[in-house]
């Protein structure tokens, strides 16, 4: 796998926890939908505070308490392979953000199995 290693793309999705696609959770399916298609991989983090493009505060503190958290999900692939899921992800994404920046890979491995 050591292959993968060199430049590649990371792709930042901003989304929100509540989002849906075809009544499942956003989130879980996109990353669904990158594991289908064997991207390298990706993960999805859950934030504690945001506002995005309507200028609407969510956040985990009580004051402020919002059911409907921030969730990031990263991926870091071949460019052109990053490229090619982007119309699916415009058509799954009502309200968000993608972005892509450079990557450089140092290794790329699986974790090694317990004895």
């Amino acid at each position: 796998m050591q292959e993968f290693a060199g430049e590649r793309v990371l792709m930042r999705i901003h989304v929100s926890e509540a989002d849906r696609f075809e009544g499942h959770l956003l989130y879980r399916r996109i990353i669904e939908l990158l594991r289908e298609r064997h991207y390298a991989g990706a993960t999805a983090f859950r934030g504690a505070m945001s506002f995005g493009a309507g200028s609407v505060v969510h956040s985990d503190r009580v004051e402020v308490m919002s059911v409907d958290l921030p969730v990031i999900i990263e991926c870091v692939d071949r460019e052109e392979k990053i490229r090619e899921i982007l119309p699916d992800l415009d058509r799954m994404i009502g309200g968000g953000l993608i972005t892509l920046e450079r990557a450089e890979v140092i290794f790329y491995r699986p974790h090694e199995e317990s004895a």
